[in-house]
């Protein structure tokens, strides 16, 4: 009688590494070599007052967009990324109050590894461990060249203009209720000479000072539908999110699909910045 024995399973597959890490995460890796932190802010301010040792600086008005409030191009964000010390095989790990930009420009031109600390960083680690520095990081440059931007990702404003007549793509505005109606157009209250202030017509509003808690953290799963419960979650048609610059729209970017499992969702990363100060835009007030 022949005895036959099983073949042993396969080992199983690596569990994916989480997009979203907490503090603890952070700091047991904060020195692994391949690790690199970006504290993403709209001033360098926060930083200056003190931030995580080794985290360099990108100022999104500075270092994310021109003084025309483009976004900055793949030569641009490739000579950033070398200046940052970053190379395909680092572990970015995106911080601060436009973390999920920062994210989303990694992502949209391929980087594999890129993860956003799910909270406040100077509430759960520099306030709680006393790991406040000052020193600007210089790391060592690297070498970095950038794949194909992934264009499904970002709404062009030809792309907006399109969709304006296509009832199969939904245009979400996220800003605040003053910015939607028209009362401002930045958010600080704040009005632009050469801009107009509303929002892009047809647009549904969906403003998302809801998605975090006061530490800074994601809510859970089913507070964030209730905040997007306006939108097909469960559909396939395009959503174009914007904002003012886009770091707002990336964040709602974020929760859609990574956090909810939402597809074709695409920033406007122009955003009211470009679409209120150009001429030939139609806006909409109420």
């Amino acid at each position: 009688m022949t005895i036959t024995h099983p073949r042993p399973a396969p080992p199983a597959a690596p569990e994916p590494d989480p997009v979203l890490v907490d503090s603890r995460w952070l700091r047991e890796h904060l020195e692994d070599p391949g690790l690199q932190v970006v504290e993403v802010d709209v001033s360098a301010a926060a930083y200056d007052a003190g931030h995580l040792e080794g985290a360099v600086l990108w100022n999104v008005y500075t270092d994310l967009k021109d003084a025309d409030y483009a976004t900055v191009d793949d030569v641009g964000f490739e000579r950033l990324l070398r200046r940052s010390g970053i190379t395909p095989l680092t572990t970015v790990v995106c911080v601060g109050h436009a973390s999920a930009f920062g994210f989303w420009l990694l992502r949209r031109f391929g980087h594999r590894d890129v993860r956003i600390l799910d909270g406040s960083p100077r509430h759960d680690l520099l306030v709680g461990d006393g790991g406040l520095v000052q020193a600007v990081t210089h790391p060592s440059p690297s070498v970095y060249v950038l794949g194909e931007a992934d264009e499904q990702m970002r709404a062009s404003r030809d792309r907006v203009t399109l969709a304006l007549d296509d009832p199969s793509v939904m245009i979400v505005d996220v800003r605040t209720d003053a910015e939607f109606r028209g009362d401002a157009f930045w958010p600080s209250g704040g009005s632009q000479p050469d801009g107009r202030a509303g929002h892009v017509p047809s647009a549904r509003h969906v403003p998302i000072g809801g998605l975090k808690d006061e530490r800074g953290r994601f809510r859970d799963t089913g507070v964030l539908r209730e905040v997007f419960a306006d939108l097909d979650l469960g559909g396939d048609s395009p959503i174009i999110v914007y904002c003012t610059v886009g770091g707002r729209a990336a964040t709602a970017w974020f929760v859609l699909t990574h956090l909810l499992g939402r597809t074709k969702v695409a920033v406007y990363d122009g955003s009211w910045a470009e679409w209120g100060r150009t001429p030939t835009a139609p806006v909409a007030r109420a």
